[in-house]
């Protein structure tokens, strides 16, 4: 398991906006992480999507990582945001806009 949670902190530490997902941006594989594309991308962020699917491994991996229960998980600037409900209440409250807008 340690060989997955180092790939995990890889891509993490890689990316400053990290979506794991069911599918990919373009073709996302459940509700849930079609809303967390949709909500990412209104907000203009650039982020690196990994599709869970295609690798068991990372599945229940990142769950375990995390300490969270369910896909899709966001990262941003390394941090465990949450997932699409999380996303949806912080665009509504402007926070994930002030998250990601651009470091000085």
């Amino acid at each position: 398991m340690s060989d997955v949670r180092q790939r995990i902190q890889e891509i993490i530490d890689q990316n400053r906006v990290v979506l794991f997902m069911k599918g990919t941006k373009s073709f996302p594989q459940c509700g849930f992480s079609q809303r967390a594309v949709q909500i990412l991308k209104s907000a203009g962020a650039e982020f690196v999507d990994v599709n869970v699917l295609k690798d068991p491994d990372i599945r229940q991996g990142i769950k375990e990582f995390s300490n969270w229960p369910t896909i899709p998980q966001v990262y941003i600037d390394g941090k465990f945001v949450g997932g699409s409900d999380i996303l949806l209440e912080m665009q509504a409250s402007g926070e994930l806009a002030q998250l990601l807008a651009p470091k000085n």
